[in-house]
Formats: C-alpha cells, structure tokens, sequence
C-alpha cells in the first residue's frame, strides 16, 4: 500500500502547480467514491485510485506508459515549428505532470511529421534511456512504401547491410520482408537519423509513405490516429525486450 496527500496526488498527475491543486480541492471539485475530497492534506491509499477532477474522470498512475497513434502532419516535439505538436493530442494533465522545465510526458524517439504509426510516451526517466540506448536495441517495425518497384536484390542488401553517408559501418535490418510490389516490412534495433529512408536510397529506391506497426512486442492495432491509451504493467515489462 502507497499512501499520498491529495494535494501532492493532484500535483503528481498534473493538474496544476500545488495552489492550482489546493484550489479543486476546496471548491470541490476533486471527488473520491462519490464525495467531494475537503482535506488538502489527508492521507489516501493510491493503489488503483480513481477519482474525478472538475467532472473529468481520471485514474492515478505513479509513472505514466502511453501509446499513441501518431497521425501525418504532426512534429514529435515541444516547440514544433511547421506542424502541430503530437502533445496536443494529450489532454493537458498529461502534459504537465511532474511540474517544472521537464514537466509531462516525452515521446520515446521519435518521427518525421509525414511518418505514421507507433509512439510511446513517458515521464519515466530511467525507461526512456532504456528504450533509447543503442546497447538494448529494441525491436521497431516499419511498412514502408516506395517509389520504384522492390526486388529480391534491394531486399538482400538491406538484411546484408548497406553504408549510409554518416558512418562508414554498414547498417543492416534486423529482417526484411516484401509484402507487395512497392510495400516491405523493415525491423530495425538501431534508430539512427532518418534511418528508414536513408537505407531505401542506399539500395536506390525512395520512402513514399512511412508507417511504424511495433516496438517490441507492443503492436498498434487498436488505436486510430490520433488516439492514445494507457499501457498495462505487462505491456510495459514486455515493450522493451531484447532481439533474441
């Protein structure tokens, strides 16, 4: 059993600065188990604690693990300048929590603004680097579309390595599959700047349309773009599993 003050509850899950916090509790509009909260600072039991904020429900997380369906024409940044930002599509707890610079979630990599598919966010530190560290290398999946036809050729190159303009070591997919005339599946366990692309022009072909399907184990299948969802504890044990 973890206990928290409702006040640092409401601050945690980011609904404001603590004087924002003290503020919904004494106007009641903070509600556990069908009664307003009226103690700032009593003590309750956070375990699968729900409660509800100015009508809005909202369940407590201790660290938040989300899923979203990045849709085109969106930038994976804070300061976006051309498209609108993927946070817009949060609601705005999850982008303050924790409060100060570093506040809300962050997006675990990240994609171009014309690129689709799979993101996930968090406001954990330590599980962010580890997705992220080179030396994991955790599985991601791409369906990507090109220009010219494919062929067998372009596919062995990709699985036997190709040299991209930055490193003179070559880059190889992890698997590589064609699924239709200009369609293949790319997994990658690198994540190197505009890898995808970069690698269909060294077997000299060209991205038209670029989806990521999976992380991990973690597949996108129920989410329409745009949408998010909460990840489980299995789910999140499960995304950052190794390549065997």
């Amino acid at each position: 059993m973890t206990e928290k003050r409702w006040q640092d509850i409401l601050f945690s899950q980011g609904f404001g600065t603590r004087r924002v916090c003290l503020g919904l509790i004494q106007q009641g509009l903070v509600v556990h188990q069908g009664a307003p909260v009226t103690d700032p600072d009593g003590w309750v039991d956070t375990t699968d604690l729900q409660i509800t904020v100015q009508g809005e429900p909202w369940v407590y997380h201790a660290q938040a693990y989300l899923m979203l369906h990045k849709p085109a024409g969106t930038e994976c940044s804070q300061k976006p300048s051309l498209y609108p930002s993927i946070y817009t599509l949060l609601p705005s707890p999850l982008r303050q929590r924790g409060g100060g610079a570093a506040a809300g979630v962050q997006a675990v990599g990240r994609l171009d603004q014309d690129t689709t598919g799979l993101l996930i966010l968090s406001d954990d530190g330590k599980f962010i680097h580890r997705m992220t560290s080179p030396r994991h290398h955790v599985p991601k999946v791409y369906e990507v579309t090109t220009k010219h036809p494919i062929d067998a050729t372009q596919i062995a190159k990709l699985i036997d390595g190709v040299v991209l303009d930055d490193d003179p070591k070559p880059v190889a997919a992890h698997t590589a599959t064609q699924r239709d005339t200009h369609q293949l599946s790319l997994t990658l366990t690198q994540g190197k700047y505009h890898q995808v692309k970069r690698m269909i022009a060294a077997v000299s072909n060209r991205v038209e349309a670029l989806h990521r399907s999976q992380i991990g184990r973690l597949t996108l299948t129920d989410l329409a773009p745009g949408q998010w969802r909460w990840l489980t504890a299995q789910e999140v044990s499960e995304v950052s599993a190794k390549v065997k």
